[in-house]
């Protein structure tokens, strides 16, 4: 794999920003790495941080790029602060660049594949909430989308008093059906096949396992997975190994 990190200038935030790329690269020379590269731009993955991460944070406490080597798989990570991947009420508009700006910008600088069958999106906590509302408001450009622990309830996140600053800040302390990713389940049309987990000892559990079971009654295909465990790296490092080998590479 080669690992490469993109800095450049975001017109939708108006300032510089940055993603951080693992891309699959044909060896015969290196040892210790499977390596799947297929012919034609490959696959990939926009794998979304959470609450106090940043575009760095899976490939240093998960084996990520190993992981996407197995399966042939181009991983996008980019850089979203504490937006809740939303365009803030009171900040910058992260929606629009994660859901428009990024794209085109990976199509842009990256030989990576802009088919729908091909691109797959994923994130924890925050990113895992970033990843649902893509996958709900643009079912289209998905060919499936998954959620570690995601921080999917948030009229509960909202009565945290240590999320006050979040939620005044990114959504003026107002839940829209915009934002809700439950309220979406309900408006949404060819949902792509869903991935839902979550420890179930983390404070998120019950949320994730509501949508999980809001999303299976809409008729959407979702797996899941509740395994013992808390909102900890160790955890998303083991799940994430599961949703690649989950995701439609190559069918």
């Amino acid at each position: 794999m080669a690992l490469l990190t993109c800095d450049f200038f975001s017109e939708s935030l108006m300032c510089g920003t940055s993603i951080t790329v693992v891309l699959p690269q044909r060896t015969e020379e290196q040892i210790g790495i499977a390596d799947v590269v297929r012919d034609g731009p490959p696959p990939v993955l926009y794998l979304l941080h959470g609450l106090s991460d940043d575009h760095t944070a899976w490939l240093r406490y998960t084996s990520i790029e190993r992981y996407a080597a197995a399966r042939g798989l181009a991983v996008v990570m980019p850089a979203a602060g504490r937006s809740f991947y939303a365009d803030e009420a009171h900040g910058h508009r992260y929606w629009s660049y994660i859901s428009e700006e990024l794209p085109r910008v990976v199509s842009q600088f990256l030989r990576v594949s802009d088919g729908p069958a091909d691109t797959f999106v994923a994130g924890l906590s925050m990113g895992g909430y970033g990843a649902l509302k893509l996958a709900l408001t643009h079912p289209e450009r998905y060919a499936a989308a998954a959620c570690l622990s995601g921080a999917l309830d948030l009229v509960a996140f909202s009565k945290n008093p240590d999320r006050d600053e979040v939620m005044g800040r990114v959504f003026d302390h107002q839940v829209r059906p915009s934002d809700d990713v439950f309220a979406l389940l309900r408006t949404a049309r060819s949902i792509p096949p869903l991935h839902v987990s979550c420890g179930t000892d983390d404070w998120l559990y019950a949320s994730c396992q509501r949508f999980a079971e809001e999303a299976t009654a809409a008729g959407v295909e979702v797996t899941t997975d509740f395994r013992p465990g808390d909102h900890v790296w160790s955890l998303w490092d083991a799940v994430i190994q599961d949703v690649i080998a989950w995701l439609p590479v190559g069918s």
